[in-house]
């Protein structure tokens, strides 16, 4: 045997040594993908993000239309919007940033089985969106504030929808033990709440500030 068929037999005995441990523990590599997957998993359940999908479609065709009408008459949607008092559109926009936080939290809080800290967190979110709603107004008058009406009134609808949810997130917190189902409820549920925040951010640019 020559020395280079002895150095390949050698190389062949190392390299199958080193594969049969692999070999040995394949049920074990072969789950190990299993928490990556769950990791990546979009949250809540495929149903709540059509619906929040769908939600968005609707608030962009408006937001479309809204500033096609304002290029038109620029002028009339400039003094119009004088008219607004952004103190009040701040304030609110404040408002529903802390309560996407206080969710983040509350949310957390539940994963963690902090249901005392979770339930707090959760009525703190409510509480802002008392606040929002008693902080909304729709002045009336021409083709700005007909737009300004229906936009802030249809998401005003959702702020609504979103603490009926919360609602039920809130009493669900108060569980120490949570099914699959629920979970996924909460998660879409606050999803929903934090897509209601953010249309807001969008809304106060457009009414309050763009000019």
């Amino acid at each position: 045997m020559t020395l280079y068929d002895t150095l390949g037999h050698v190389s062949t005995d190392a390299t199958s040594a080193i594969r049969r441990p692999a070999a040995a523990g394949g049920s074990h590599a072969a789950a190990a993908p299993a928490p990556s997957a769950r990791s990546r998993s979009v949250p809540g359940e495929p149903g709540a993000w059509i619906f929040i999908l769908g939600d968005l479609t609707v608030f962009a065709v408006l937001f479309v239309v809204f500033v096609h009408n304002r290029g038109l008459r620029p002028a009339l949607y400039a003094r119009s919007q004088l008219e607004l008092h952004r103190s009040f559109g701040a304030i609110n926009t404040l408002v529903l940033l802390t309560s996407s936080l206080a969710v983040v939290i509350g949310v957390r809080a539940i994963r963690a089985h902090m249901q005392r800290l979770a339930r707090l967190a959760i009525a703190v979110a409510l509480a802002c969106g008392c606040v929002f709603l008693a902080h909304h107004r729709t002045p009336a008058g021409n083709n700005f504030f007909m737009y300004f009406f229906v936009l802030t009134g249809l998401h005003a609808f959702h702020v609504v929808i979103g603490m009926c949810v919360l609602v039920a997130v809130f009493v669900l917190a108060r569980k120490p033990q949570l099914s699959e189902g629920q979970k996924a409820f909460i998660e879409g549920g606050t999803c929903f709440w934090h897509m209601v925040d953010q249309l807001w951010v969008v809304l106060f640019a457009l009414l309050y500030l763009v000019r």
